[in-house]
């Protein structure tokens, strides 16, 4: 027996922490003994219900998981391997890593760079995996150090922290848009140059407004993010990842025919293992640990419920590491 976030659909919706055993467990052919798991965004959704995440019940939550291979019948894994699984529909369509144990398929598998723990991993999860695929989408699509401000929206987030601290050492000018001006001072310590607020970016704008962001990292989209692109300078981009403030998106083609601007689509769900592998291999690299300790809180499984409630209230700062064992 195992302790798992049990999602139930039946009779009412109930998220509880509860022990489970083996035969609990979906098929697959790898099964990993889970140290840490975290708390991302669409977890939260998941957990409180409040948008229809879960596609499959009961579910076991938790998209992200860091730990050690149990068991394998597959040739690339055996006991003892450290791995890393993000996003594939786990924790919404395949019980997921809020638990002691997942079973999982081995295909959806990273190898955890010697670099991180298992709980540095996880305070990375999918938040700070995507922010690394923003980064490499605005790389191809030629950005450098050096070329002008780039914008981090919803800067506190998970997504937001690790993109200033990534882009900060890599030498861009880096400003923050959060609607927590009290957490300037953190955010500067990641390496953010300026703060704005978020009010300037959330409400209805013109289509073109003044050229100022040589890139963009939205986690927020709607209003912001259209914004973003009205005011992004010619032939710059925009990597969007995130729909915080709304799937909307209220804007004309203004930017990109007039200023010819990108607005580059990031998904961390099921993006090729290659990118990947690129993605985690750049993190161990680019990322300060000690700026990732700065921004994490750890809670026991026993407190996710909690910590999900908190998180969708806006209550968190940067990432929730969940200690599953």
């Amino acid at each position: 027996m195992f302790k798992a976030l049990v999602l139930e659909k039946e009779p009412e919706f109930r998220a509880s922490v509860r022990e489970v055993d083996e035969g609990f467990l979906p098929e697959g052919d790898v099964t990993v003994a889970v140290e840490y798991s975290t708390l991302n965004y669409k977890d939260g959704l998941a957990i409180t219900n409040k948008s229809p995440v879960v596609r499959s019940w009961p579910m076991v939550a938790g998209i992200d998981g860091s730990g050690t291979v149990l068991e394998s019948s597959a040739p690339q894994w055996k006991a003892g391997d450290a791995v890393v699984l993000n996003g594939f529909g786990v924790g919404e369509t395949h019980k997921g890593c809020l638990a002691a144990r997942a079973r999982l398929k081995s295909q959806w598998l990273v190898r955890r760079p010697q670099a991180f723990s298992a709980r540095q991993a996880m305070a990375i999860g999918t938040a700070g995996y995507t922010a690394m695929l923003c980064v490499l989408a605005l790389e191809r699509h030629g950005l450098k150090a050096g070329e002008g401000e780039v914008l981090v929206t919803g800067a506190t987030g998970g997504v937001g922290s690790v993109a200033v601290a990534l882009l900060a050492k890599l030498g861009h000018k880096v400003v923050a848009a959060t609607g927590k001006p009290a957490e300037a001072d953190y955010l500067k310590t990641l390496g953010a140059t300026a703060i704005i607020d978020r009010g300037e970016l959330s409400a209805p704008g013109k289509p073109l407004q003044k050229e100022r962001w040589a890139a963009v990292v939205d986690a927020v989209g709607s209003h912001t993010l259209a914004n973003a692109c009205a005011q992004t300078r010619y032939g710059g981009a925009v990597a969007a990842c995130g729909l915080a403030q709304g799937m909307d998106f209220p804007a004309t083609v203004a930017p990109f025919i007039l200023r010819g601007i990108a607005l580059l689509g990031v998904d961390s769900v099921m993006a090729p293992m290659a990118r990947r592998e690129e993605a985690w291999s750049r993190l161990a690299r680019d990322l300060d640990p000690k700026l990732l300790e700065t921004m994490t809180t750890e809670v026991g499984l026993a407190d996710a419920v909690g910590a999900a409630q908190r998180l969708m209230a806006g209550e968190v700062r940067g990432r929730i590491v969940v200690r599953t064992s």
